[in-house]
C-alpha cells in the first residue's frame, strides 16, 4: 500500500472529547471541550488534557489546582460543541446549555450532571509543551451513571455513547459495534 506523506501534524484516530470541568475565581462553573487528552498513567491512574493558555479553563485550573473530566455521549454533540465556541469569559455555559453543573466530592470543580462518566482529577504536573500546556491530574474518582454499567457494575461503552473526534477534518463520530473481546484474539494467537 502506498503511503503520502502529510507532514508533522498532530493526527492521532479517533480523539476522546473530553468537557474539562472548572470553577473560576468567583467559583462560576465553566466546561471546555478538550480533545488533545486522555489515559497517561495507571498507577497512579492518570489522565491529561492539552490546553492553550488563551483558555479560560487554564488559569481555573492554575488557580484551584484540580478539574474534572466529564465524557459527553452522542446526545450531547450539540452542547460539547458550543461549549468549544463560547468562551466562559464572557457567559456561563452552563445556563446557557440548560445543563447542571453538580460539585465534585474530591475536588474543586464542576461535573457535568447530564454526562454519563465524570473523572475527577487533582493537578499533579504541568508541562509546557510549545502552543498548549499538559495537565495531568491523578484520578481521585470516577462517577459513573447507573444506566451505563453493565451487570457487573463496570462502565459499558456502548451504553455510554461517547463522542469521538476527527481532528483533521474536525468531525465528530460515535462508536460503531464492538469488534471482538481482547481475550478471544489473544486465544487465536495461540
Amino acid at each position: 500500500m502506498e503511503k503520502r506523506s502529510l507532514g508533522a501534524r498532530a493526527l492521532v484516530f479517533p480523539t476522546p472529547v473530553i468537557i474539562v470541568g472548572t470553577y473560576d475565581a468567583n467559583g462560576r462553573p465553566n466546561g471546555m471541550p478538550a480533545t488533545w487528552g486522555g489515559v497517561c498513567c495507571s498507577d497512579p491512574p492518570s489522565i491529561a488534557v492539552s490546553i492553550r493558555a488563551d483558555n479560560y479553563s487554564y488559569d481555573n485550573i492554575k488557580l484551584h489546582g484540580c478539574f474534572t473530566a466529564s465524557i459527553p455521549s452522542e446526545r450531547y454533540m450539540v452542547e460539547t460543541h458550543y461549549m468549544g465556541l463560547a468562551s466562559g469569559r464572557d457567559n456561563n455555559k452552563f445556563e446557557s446549555l440548560s445543563l447542571t453543573p453538580s460539585r465534585a466530592e474530591y475536588v474543586n470543580a464542576p461535573l457535568v450532571e447530564e454526562f454519563p462518566v465524570s473523572i475527577e482529577c487533582r493537578l499533579s504536573q504541568t508541562i509546557e509543551l510549545g502552543s498548549h500546556t499538559q495537565f495531568i491530574g491523578v484520578v481521585l474518582d470516577v462517577k459513573a451513571d447507573i444506566a451505563v454499567l453493565d451487570t457487573q457494575g463496570e462502565p459499558d461503552i456502548a451504553l455510554i455513547k461517547p463522542l469521538v473526534f476527527d481532528p483533521a477534518k474536525r468531525r465528530y463520530f460515535g462508536l460503531g459495534a464492538p469488534l471482538s473481546k481482547a481475550s478471544a484474539l489473544s486465544r487465536r494467537m495461540d
